[in-house]
This record gives structure tokens, C-alpha cells and sequence, in this order.
């Protein structure tokens, strides 16, 4: 299997590695991350290729696939299920993959371990749509602090 060169490998460890709680296992001879024993980026081979495959949401291979076949493609076993590899040849764009590694990571991890849906990792701030506030109209307002009303009692002497 070809395995990208050493300074390719450290670089994806340094992403991958620097989130909460990830470790990196070696799975079918090659580097996998994962978070809670679930994979959420691994390295691989495909047609002959050093690659990164990692987790995008619905929509997401198929755009980025279209835009740009000669630096993504749908990774064989996981690609159906809406994996996106990388090609880690040439020019590699490391802040648009820690970008996805980061929102693979989210996507695996459990939720109570994300603080705020957010994550600092690289220098790189990788938000989520979870972080975004409330649309005004949704916002709750402060309880009042009105004195309660006494009701009148009644005597019936």
C-alpha cells in the first residue's frame, strides 16, 4: 500500500490528533482517527494514490466531487455513504482539509463531549451550525419581575 511521505503524515496527524479525546489506530495497515473507537478520518490508498477519506454531510462530496475531481472522489465502501477523499498529492489546501477533518470529527463525536459546538484546533476556530445564535423572533425574553397580584380575600363573617 502507498502511504503518503512522512511531512504529509505528521501534518494530518497534527489535525487529527489535536481534537478532543482522538486517537489514531492502525486499521487495515493504515492510519485511522478516531473518536471513541468510531473512525471519523482514516488514511488509505485508492487506485495506486495516497488519500484522506473522511465524513461530509449530505450534499457535500457531491459538490466538491463536481468542482474539483482532480482533488476529491467519492472513496470506494464509504463513498456511498457520503465519504469524501482527498487526494494527498501536489498542492494540498491544509486549511480546507483540517476544515473537513473538523467537521467530520463533529459529526462522530458525541455531542456532550463538543463544548458549544465549537472546537479550536490548529489556530483555526471550525464552528458548527449549532453555534450560530437564535433568529431574534425565537429568542425567549427574561422572565418579569412583576410583584404578584394579591387577590382579595373575602370574609364571610
Amino acid at each position: 500500500m502507498t502511504q503518503p511521505d512522512d511531512t504529509i503524515l505528521s501534518r494530518l496527524r497534527s489535525i487529527c490528533l489535536a481534537l478532543p479525546e482522538a486517537v489514531e489506530k492502525e486499521t487495515w495497515e493504515a492510519p485511522t482517527f478516531r473518536i471513541r473507537d468510531k473512525i471519523f478520518a482514516m488514511v488509505h490508498t485508492a487506485d495506486g494514490r495516497a488519500s484522506m477519506w473522511c465524513k461530509a454531510p449530505p450534499g457535500v462530496q457531491g459538490i466538491l466531487v463536481g468542482a474539483a475531481p482532480e482533488r476529491f472522489f467519492s472513496p470506494p465502501y464509504v463513498g456511498p455513504k457520503g465519504w469524501i477523499g482527498i487526494w494527498l498529492e501536489a498542492a494540498v489546501d491544509w486549511d480546507e482539509l483540517a476544515d473537513l477533518v473538523g467537521r467530520s470529527y463533529r459529526m462522530t463525536a458525541p455531542k456532550r463531549l463538543l463544548t458549544n459546538g465549537r472546537l479550536l484546533t490548529n489556530a483555526r476556530l471550525l464552528s458548527s451550525p449549532a453555534d450560530t445564535p437564535a433568529s431574534p423572533s425565537r429568542q425567549r425574553s427574561p422572565p418579569s419581575r412583576r410583584p404578584k397580584r394579591r387577590t382579595p380575600t373575602v370574609s364571610t363573617r
